[in-house]
This record gives structure tokens, sequence and C-alpha cells, in this order.
């Protein structure tokens, strides 16, 4: 198999007579999708905001997690502190994690968020060096990447975009943060959230944009001319600025 490594993933092995139904009572995607292949999904704080997110993958006699290396430890911690007297290890697996675009090789699965983000592999081996330009196509995607649009105790998944991106499902019950998100889903408009923008100049990730003299969001991944920013809607119309930057929606 081939496909570059990547270097900033971690993956765990949940075991255990009670893995599934574990895992379904905590995270945002349902477990029962299992069986017709990997799922995206997040862990919440019981106010609803996001913690980590990782992809959930079925192997023998376990479910693996692939989530982004510096969130795996506290991710770890955070399950053994639900997992009372349920059946269930978490523990690292010492496997890897490989990607790639193109045609979905033997052993891999199609990244489950958006087709354009390629494939994923686990496997005992590390995959080739880096050299795909992810954050070009995540920008073109408006796709939000762990710890730098996805921030632990202050994100929404729903203004990240995770209903588009198939990591959260509104049928499956309750699950840690659950009540907020769903009232999120029914009962507000979102006033907030991620999308493309235009940026001319300098500004690097976290500046902050400004609509006038009004704080306006701040700037996420760039890629180029093109950048992602957590915006609010009611104050992204028109030409903002970013530092000495100017900004303004993707057309």
């Amino acid at each position: 198999m081939d496909g570059e490594r990547a270097d900033d993933r971690t993956v765990l092995t949940v075991a255990g007579r009670d893995r599934t139904g574990f895992l379904q009572g905590l995270v945002t995607n349902d477990l029962r999708r299992l069986a017709a292949g990997p799922l995206y999904a997040a862990l919440l704080s019981p106010q609803g905001k996001y913690l980590a997110d990782f992809f959930l993958v079925p192997a023998e006699a376990a479910i693996l997690l692939d989530v982004k290396a510096d969130l795996a430890e506290g991710l770890a911690r955070r399950l053994g502190l639900y997992r009372l007297r349920a059946e269930v290890t978490i523990a690292p697996s010492g496997l890897r994690v490989r990607r790639g675009l193109g045609r979905v090789p033997e052993g891999a699965f199609a990244d489950p968020r958006d087709g354009a983000l390629g494939w994923r592999a686990i496997t005992p081996g590390p995959g080739g060096p880096p050299a795909i330009d992810w954050d070009a196509i995540r920008v073109a995607r408006v796709i939000p990447e762990t710890g730098i649009e996805l921030v632990p105790e202050a994100s929404y998944i729903l203004e990240a975009g995770f209903e588009r991106l198939h990591g959260v499902d509104f049928r499956k019950g309750c699950y840690v943060g659950q009540e907020v998100t769903a009232r999120m889903k029914h009962k507000t408009e979102l006033r907030k959230g991620l999308v493309a923008v235009e940026v001319a100049g300098a500004a690097d990730p976290g500046t902050e944009i400004m609509a006038g003299d009004r704080p306006a969001g701040w700037l996420g991944t760039r890629a180029g001319d093109r950048a992602l920013a957590w915006l609010r809607f009611d104050r992204a119309g028109g030409e903002m600025t970013a530092g000495a930057a100017r900004v303004r929606l993707a057309g």
C-alpha cells in the first residue's frame, strides 16, 4: 500500500465486550452505522463544546480511534472517566495512519468527511513522506482542522460544519453534549461559523478579523490568497481586515 504517513496522528484501541455501546453513549455519530464502514465523530463536553474529533474504524474485536496525536492522551483519559462498569479497555495501538488521493487501495477507506480528502488507512508501516497540500484541499472545501479551526472547550461542532461532514447524527439518541447540539440544530439559527474567505496581504492564522471597528471573527488556515475564517454572519458582508490584510467572503 502506498500513501504518505500522517505523523501527527495517533491510533487508540477501544476493546472489550461493551466497546460499541460504550462509545455509542458518548460520541456524536451513530455506532450502528459502523458496520458499513468507518465514521467521523467527536467527543463533546456536557456543555456541548468540542473536545476532540476522530475517525472510528472497525477492527477485529476492537474499534480503532484515529485522532490528532496531541489530543490522544487527553481523549483516552476522558473516555476512561466514563468507563465505570463497562467492560472496555482503552490503549495506544502502536499502529500508524497513512493517507492519499486517488483510487482507494485495498485495506484503506474513503475519508468519510469529504471525497476530496481521498483515503486513509491504519497499518503497521509508516508510509512515505508527506507531499500532498492538504491545507489547500481543506480551504477549498471548508473543512476544519483539529487545533486550528476546532478548538477544545471553545468550538461548537455545528458551527464547524459537522453536519455537512457527516460527523453528527441527530437520530441516534443521547450522547454527551447532545442536548446543546440538538437545540442549536432545531431551535436556533447559527449566527457564526466557518467560511472561506479571500485574503490580500500578510496575515497569520489566529489574526482577528475586523469589520470596520467591530470584531467579526478570526482567520484560520490559509492557502495562498484563500483561507478559512470563523466569522459572525451579521458582520461578514463587505470588506474586512485582518491586521494589515484585506479580507472578504470568497465568491
